[in-house]
């Protein structure tokens, strides 16, 4: 079996139910505390054993680049004023993998996203983690996948149980196992009403993929009248003549890309800094 050491990150879209801010700045960027999202993701992806991140950027994601690329003016700087701590921190940046950029020029879907990264992938297995969920546990969502595959030696998704009101806002899978740990998809189903399912198992932004993703996102390409390419629909081919697993990763999740998820990761990542820890506390108290 092939290690995975490639990870892609989609980071194409517009983010616009951030804006204003994201007329200026990607989400990607967005920081929590005093990292942004984006770099939360690479590093969880080189925990879990990826040499090569694929980052699929789009117009206005210069940012993304400059910030793992070296910035010579900034460290000399540093190294003059003698702060170290500091200098570490962003010299390490630039350190932490190779990290590539393949453009997305229009937004045509997560699959499209996925199918601009394939020279890179060759026939391997690789890691997919989307800019909007933060996973924070004993061990990464991402090292989870990759155990999980390294079982059954096919693609695996994350999932999380959610409400009933939420089932119309996330692709949902079925399965015939649900209280399995790793639980073989019987079906997915792209946002689906309620009340056509008796699922409520969510798919999040964490995948392990197999290199024969790409035939079945070609085919869709191929075949669909509509402009984007969903992975949920190459996903859906591939069913009906391979497996494909689902896990729930133990740990809290945040949703960045919502307002609210983005704030709550904030303020737990806030409340994890001991000379922060009291003062945010007393803080939300006082919202009350």
């Amino acid at each position: 079996m092939k290690k995975i050491t490639k990870c892609i990150i989609p980071a194409a879209w517009l983010g616009t139910r951030f804006l204003p801010a994201t007329k200026a700045l990607p989400k990607e960027m967005f920081p929590i505390i005093d990292k942004p999202v984006m770099q939360y993701l690479v590093e969880e992806a080189v925990s879990a054993g990826c040499e090569d991140i694929i980052i699929i950027t789009g117009r206005n994601k210069r940012a993304i680049e400059d910030h793992f690329d070296s910035n010579y003016e900034l460290e000399e700087a540093l190294r003059r004023d003698n702060k170290l701590e500091s200098l570490a921190k962003v010299e390490n940046v630039s350190k932490l993998a190779n990290i590539y950029y393949v453009r997305q020029p229009y937004p045509l879907g997560d699959g499209d996203a996925i199918l601009r990264a394939k020279s890179f992938i060759n026939d391997e297995p690789f890691l997919v983690l989307f800019w909007d969920d933060l996973i924070v546990g004993e061990k990464s969502a991402s090292a989870q996948l990759i155990e999980a595959y390294e079982q059954k030696n096919r693609p695996v998704v994350s999932i999380e149980e959610i409400s009933q009101e939420e089932v119309s806002a996330y692709g949902i899978l079925e399965s015939e196992n649900y209280e399995e740990e790793i639980i073989k998809v019987s079906n997915f189903l792209e946002k689906p009403a309620p009340w056509t399912t008796d699922s409520r198992l969510g798919v999040i932004g964490k995948y392990v993929l197999t290199p024969d993703i790409f035939q079945y996102l070609e085919t869709v390409r191929a075949t669909k009248k509509v402009w984007e390419i969903r992975l949920a629909d190459a996903f859906s081919l591939m069913l009906k003549e391979k497996d494909i697993f689902a896990l729930k990763p133990k740990g809290q999740r945040f949703d960045t890309g919502s307002k609210l998820g983005f704030l709550k990761a904030t303020l737990y990542y806030a409340s994890k800094i001991p000379e922060l820890r009291a003062e945010i506390k007393n803080f939300v108290k006082k919202l009350d």
